[in-house]
């Protein structure tokens, strides 16, 4: 018997822990969805098993995968906010 049909014990899916789910963050919270070229957007809230959110300042909402949504860092969140003044100094948006 020494190490006669022994094999390695794997985890069966009853064994795998269940990922955790990913709290949603609070409503206005700026976010990046990496699933859309590193897209920032401010969180809505939730549809259904996605998030939703919409371009700073406003603009038409899309949905997210929250795998693919992390916080945004300071400068990005910078960018977002001086590219939307900017719009608004040029009169494309409200």
């Amino acid at each position: 018997m020494d190490g006669e049909n022994v094999r390695p014990i794997t985890p069966t899916p009853s064994d795998t822990p269940a990922p955790a789910l990913t709290p949603a963050p609070a409503p206005g919270t700026l976010v990046v969805d990496t699933s859309r070229a590193d897209r920032v957007g401010e969180f809505r809230g939730v549809a259904g098993p996605y998030w939703s959110l919409r371009p700073v300042g406003g603009g038409v909402e899309w949905e997210a995968e929250p795998r693919h949504v992390r916080p945004a860092v300071l400068i990005e969140q910078l960018r977002a906010r001086t590219a939307r003044l900017n719009a608004r100094s040029r009169g494309e948006v409200l």
